[in-house]
């Protein structure tokens, strides 16, 4: 058989797999409802790269794409297309990836259960008939790996929005490093903080991406420069050759657990599922150790500032004149005031978690409000960063570049290892402090009763709910805040399992949900922090 007719049956293959794998999207989506758009295009068998030939791959939705809508899950933008691609979907496909669609999410990416979504809340697969949350805000990206319409997921991060899904759906998320991947194309809810990442149902999956999207782009101001890949190379191979050479061994690695990262909240089975994951990882080598990150405590509130402070500024662009959704004013409106002509756009485009954050980040940038909220947040983040940055045994290498402080070789780097004090080369923790919750309590979040004859107790109850779903985030917003690389691994079955009858038998609180186990390294340390994530996923 000839190259050329070798070359056409592979090409057709492709086409025919494409084809069946949208079928399997439209027949899956109908109760998952973490697709809010599929694409028609077939993948261009003219590409020169084969890495992920025959490969699809779902993206969220509020990552531009000029073959389909980007809406952000938001009325906003409910009509609106993209006239170019983004940074990392142009990657994907001139590596030959299949872009099969995109993903719902919770509105601009504000949220931790997507629920605040105008396409509706996205269902855990895990178990469809139990209608448990998928997570947010990429719950849409988490749902369509885990349901298996599609083989990855490009999603976003701003304070936990991978790493809480993948726990609650049981996947694998990887939040990188902050800078490693572009951002060019990606509608902005908080610069400093969100970063792209993928999702997938194994590491080398997540890796084989990952690789993929990890290059500089002169296009994202916020890319981190080839040099610096360079150099964060040099650490990740000390750490690599401090290891042991066996590959099932983990002698020579350090890992810190937390202990703040254990508060009251957590379930005791979460608890008791991350503890064998440590002691395993002893059993194969490992030297555990504990280690107190103190600032912990105000990482949530730093949070919520900081990341409504941003977004209450990159979302002003949305007023009904440029582009999305425009509402006329009434007639007889004062239309020398721009608030009116601005006004009735955003009432009616944003949702009202939307709504909620634009207030908050608003009022902190306030000449009353500022240095007691902004600056404030702005001092527990770098506390926090202080806090990682002493108990890892390698420097930061981002916040000396922001220092203006260059490291251009590698005797340097050993230098600056040598005279830093911490231990540790991995952080583990849970990812979640439950497993996925149930949607009835939120699934109506964006329609809730405005009733004058509603009971003050059902209220109360209400904003009980409210509060824990900004509570989600709080054992993944610290590494957001210092911009470290963070993946959620599944506990494996035969682990999260393991004593179930006794574990039963001290608390009621295992359901066999998954459970999802956090490690952290230091700032790009990203193949460490996915090596070490692999190990877990084969206990």
């Amino acid at each position: 058989m000839s190259l050329r007719s070798n070359v056409a049956r592979i090409c057709s293959s492709v086409r025919r797999y494409s084809s069946d794998a949208r079928a399997i999207i439209r027949e899956r989506n109908q109760n998952v409802n973490a697709f809010v758009s599929i694409n028609e295009n077939l993948p261009s068998s003219s590409t020169e790269d084969p890495t992920l030939h025959g490969k699809t791959v779902a993206v969220k939705d509020n990552i531009s794409t000029s073959s389909m809508p980007t809406t952000c899950s938001s009325a906003m933008l409910e009509n609106f297309t993209s006239p170019f691609d983004a940074t990392v979907v142009k990657l994907l496909q001139d590596a030959g990836a299949d872009i099969v669609g995109k993903t719902n999410c919770d509105e601009f990416g504000m949220g931790s259960l997507n629920v605040y979504s105008v396409h509706g809340p996205v269902i855990n697969p895990f178990r469809i008939d139990e209608r448990r949350s998928a997570g947010g805000s990429s719950g849409g990206s988490a749902a369509a790996v885990a349901a298996g319409m599609c083989d990855s997921a490009l999603a976003t991060d701003t304070g936990g929005s991978i790493r809480l899904p993948a726990s609650y759906c049981g996947v694998v998320g990887l939040k990188p490093s902050y800078g490693l991947i572009s951002r060019w194309g990606v509608v902005s809810y908080a610069d400093s903080l969100d970063c792209v990442g993928v999702m997938a149902k194994t590491v080398p999956e997540v890796k084989r991406v990952f690789d993929i999207l990890n290059v500089h782009d002169e296009q994202d101001p916020t890319s981190v420069s080839t040099q610096m890949r360079r150099n964060t190379r040099h650490i990740v191979d000390q750490i690599s050759h401090s290891w042991s050479k066996d590959p099932k061994s983990l002698s020579g690695l350090t890992v810190g657990v937390p202990q703040e990262y254990f508060p009251r909240e957590l379930s005791p089975s979460i608890s008791h599922s991350v503890r064998q994951v440590i002691q395993h990882l002893q059993h194969l080598g490992a030297k555990v150790v504990p280690v107190s990150l103190p600032s912990t405590s105000y990482a949530l509130s730093a949070y919520y500032v900081l990341a409504s402070a941003e977004a209450s500024s990159n979302l002003a662009r949305y007023d009904g004149i440029q582009y999305g959704l425009r509402v006329p004013p009434p007639p007889g409106s004062d239309l020398t005031k721009t608030s009116n002509l601005y006004a009735h756009t955003r009432s009616k485009g944003f949702g009202s978690e939307v709504k909620k954050r634009i207030l908050l980040g608003t009022y902190a940038l306030t000449a009353d409000a500022f240095d007691n909220y902004f600056l404030q947040a702005q001092k527990v983040r770098q506390l926090i960063r202080q806090d990682f940055d002493r108990v890892f045994r390698y420097p930061n290498l981002l916040i000396r570049l922001h220092q203006n402080h260059h490291v251009d070789s590698g005797s340097e780097l050993l230098s600056l290892s040598e005279s830093h004090h911490g231990q540790i080369d991995v952080l583990i923790h849970p990812s979640a402090i439950q497993t996925a919750p149930p949607l009835n309590a939120n699934a109506n979040a964006e329609s809730s009763s405005e009733s004058n004859g509603e009971e003050q107790d059902k209220d109360k109850d209400q904003k009980d709910r409210d509060l824990d779903s900004y509570v989600q985030d709080v054992l993944t917003v610290p590494a957001s805040l210092a911009g470290l690389p963070a993946m959620s691994v599944p506990v494996p079955v035969s682990l999260s399992h393991k004593n179930h009858t006794e574990q039963r038998e001290r608390d009621k609180g295992i359901d066999g949900w998954p459970v999802g186990v956090s490690v952290v390294g230091q700032w790009g340390c990203d193949e460490v922090v996915m090596r070490i994530g692999q190990v877990i996923s084969e206990l």
